[in-house]
């Protein structure tokens, strides 16, 4: 059935959305994993491959800012990667939803937005799915208090805001700007090497901490280590933070690309 027939006049504009999206995110989960052995479970591969080379690279010589503990470590490498590589994959997907989706947008009159935020979704999804019950598991061995546990949703919405709102920008400037993809490319890594993720944040000079104020997942992997691996209650002000910058960055992605869609058509 085609996608034209599968969301129809009957609907409501809001319900029409929400089943639209609902098509693409199943589309896009099915293609993406047809075949595949693990599935989703890809999503939690990864990081994991990567903390473990992470601690035999670095685990004994940060460990003492760790508590001397490596495994304290490795799960603080750990959740930094799962933050890192959720940003990096699902803007990244985001980036040519629009230009991908341009032959369906001259045949059908759809939401354009609902393409970069497919992907969120999607990616969303496949961290519910993977990485986001192993976190949650560790932070109720370490905390032994389900509001710990509970906690962990409000710094992944934040994650979630972040990702839209940039993946709405990136998504819209790549219509305009064909070589963004190799310009973004170095975006993310300067991303995730100013974060701390298989680095203490202690070790970073004075003078640049100020510019890493500017990187939006820091508080973000910040306080979801503060709630999973810290063994306190959640940090309200980290939480906070995170959420300002994940509206900010939702509201200037959101109103660009409102404001540059009415020029999409002309270049599709």
């Amino acid at each position: 059935m085609s996608l034209s027939a599968q969301v129809g006049p009957k609907w409501s504009p809001l319900r029409r959305y929400l089943e639209l999206l609902h098509i693409l995110v199943e589309r896009n989960l099915k293609g993406r994993y047809r075949g595949s052995f693990l599935g989703v479970y890809w999503s939690l591969l990864n990081p994991l491959i990567m903390t473990g080379l992470y601690a035999a690279i670095f685990g004994t010589a940060f460990a003492r800012y760790y508590n001397n503990s490596t495994l304290n470590y490795i799960l603080a490498a750990f959740t930094g990667l799962i933050v890192i590589n959720f940003f990096s994959a699902a803007t990244n997907q985001a980036l040519g939803s629009v230009v991908g989706n341009g032959p369906l947008l001259n045949k059908i009159k759809i939401p354009v937005s609902i393409f970069p935020i497919s992907m969120i979704v999607a990616n969303t999804f496949q961290f519910v799915m993977g990485p986001l019950p192993l976190l949650a598991i560790v932070t109720l061995i370490i905390n032994r208090n389900p509001v710990s546990v509970v906690a962990l949703v409000f710094p992944l919405i934040a994650l979630s805001l972040v990702c839209t709102g940039v993946g709405l920008l990136v998504s819209a400037l790549f219509v305009f700007f064909r070589d963004l993809p190799y310009f973004y490319e170095l975006i993310c890594f300067v991303l995730w090497i100013s974060s701390p993720v298989f680095y203490p944040a202690e070790i970073v000079p004075a003078k640049v901490k100020s510019f890493l104020l500017l990187n939006p997942l820091i508080p973000i992997i910040e306080s979801i280590r503060q709630i999973s691996l810290s063994g306190t209650l959640p940090d309200l002000m980290l939480i906070g933070h995170s959420f300002l910058n994940g509206i900010i960055l939702l509201m200037l992605g959101w109103t660009c690309f409102r404001a540059w869609q009415n020029q999409f058509m002309d270049l599709l």
